[in-house]
């Protein structure tokens, strides 16, 4: 395994770090600025879309640049914005932070993927991109529930001050230990979505789309559902996330394993079925007796973040597949579709709870991961009748 791989999982560590912890920090957010958890949500919902739009534009405009330079300016961006968060005086200009930040997040991410495609083996190009999503595994392990305990006694304010200590660490890490000279290829912003022409690309990117829409239903609103359905209190908060955290570094780990050896597109169907499991288990455990709602909420953090986990880097594997002469574009694009995923599920979450309960997340988010699924399978059936019609030869 190349070393470099994991310098620049520090960065991704950093900004998962942020990006997911947030979701705690959201009553305390609330609280402060004077707005409602569900319009603190949008925060994340702003971030996402910014983050979706930003980055494969940011990438077009930056691709022939040495790849050192960007990484390491993105990770100092990333830094500037944390601080501005910490010391923001309003709603307004904390959701400008995170604005910042997302726009330095996404140069960041897809910088950092191309760049382990291309200094890895071919035969290893998926456990490549799980190192790297894995320091944003890992932050969801162990960097967000280091977020919420710092707050738990620092405030929310304190806890984005340690994340822009982690941003410059990164930063540093970056400039030190990777090598000069990595380039790519500059193209315009029109050609970078031409590869949205190649046959499968639309289809898969929907999955991500659907996939994270219904994952991030139910992670953005975690706390409310801590709180209200498990019946648990806020200090349970960070072991919530240390919990789910840990299972989603399995996850990662697992997920490019196994697409490496069992196929992507299986690896890919395996977690969204699993997870359409979990999400229906969230719809119904909240109607358990009080007693029992909250250990069972505890004991499913764990295998949610296993299972939710394992698509990521097997969704990154089969897009490669896909359009193998165009990897930086096609993992840009397939993370925009996440992002894009990543708002549209924190705000219908946002709707669910403002005109339902908590307890209606769960199988609001399974008819996403059934029409995801669905995509799949008509994508399968789409290649089995090419490969009919038009027989490999040899």
């Amino acid at each position: 395994m190349n070393r470099r791989l994991f310098w620049l999982a520090l960065g991704t560590f950093a900004i998962g770090a942020e990006g997911f912890v947030v979701s705690s920090l959201l009553p305390q957010i609330s609280e402060d600025t004077g707005v409602t958890v569900i319009e603190a949500g949008y925060l994340v919902v702003a971030f996402a879309l910014v983050y979706a739009t930003a980055s494969p534009v940011l990438t077009a405009l930056t691709a022939d640049r040495d790849r050192r330079m960007i990484l390491t300016a993105s990770a100092l961006t990333f830094t500037a914005g944390a601080l501005s968060a910490a010391l923001a005086h309003s709603y307004a200009v904390l959701l400008m932070a995170r604005i910042v930040i997302a726009c330095a997040a996404g140069l960041y991410a897809a910088t950092a993927q191309a760049t382990a495609v291309a200094i890895s083996h071919p035969d290893h190009r998926a456990r490549a991109i799980s190192v790297v999503v894995g320091g944003t595994s890992l932050a969801v392990a162990f960097g967000a529930p280091l977020g919420a305990f710092i707050a738990s006694w620092a405030g929310w304010r304190g806890t984005y001050v340690s994340i822009a200590v982690a941003g410059v660490a990164a930063a540093v890490a970056i400039r030190v230990m990777l090598p000069t000279g990595l380039r790519g290829t500059k193209m315009s912003l029109k050609s970078r979505f031409d590869v949205l022409r190649q046959p499968g690309i639309r289809p898969t990117l929907a999955t991500t789309l659907l996939y994270m829409t219904a994952g991030f239903m139910v992670f953005t609103y975690i706390a409310p559902m801590t709180l209200q359905a498990a019946g648990l209190s806020r200090s349970v908060l960070p072991a919530v996330l240390l919990i789910y955290g840990s299972g989603a570094a399995l996850g990662n780990y697992l997920g490019g394993q196994m697409a490496d050896r069992w196929g992507a597109q299986r690896m890919v169907s395996i977690a969204i079925v699993l997870n359409t499991g979990m999400m229906l288990f969230f719809a119904l455990f909240g109607y358990l007796p009080s007693e029992w709602a909250g250990p069972a909420f505890i004991g499913a953090l764990f295998p949610w973040g296993v299972m939710s986990w394992s698509f990521p880097p097997a969704q990154a594997s089969r897009i490669l597949a896909i359009a193998p002469g165009s990897a930086p574009l096609a993992l840009s694009l397939n993370g925009s579709a996440l992002y894009f995923g990543v708002a549209l599920g924190s705000f219908i979450g946002g709707l669910v709870l403002r005109y339902a309960t908590v307890r209606d997340l769960g199988w609001v988010a399974a008819l996403f991961l059934i029409a995801a699924l669905a995509l799949v399978g008509l994508e399968r059936s789409r290649e089995a009748n090419l490969q009919v019609a038009y027989p490999v030869k040899d």
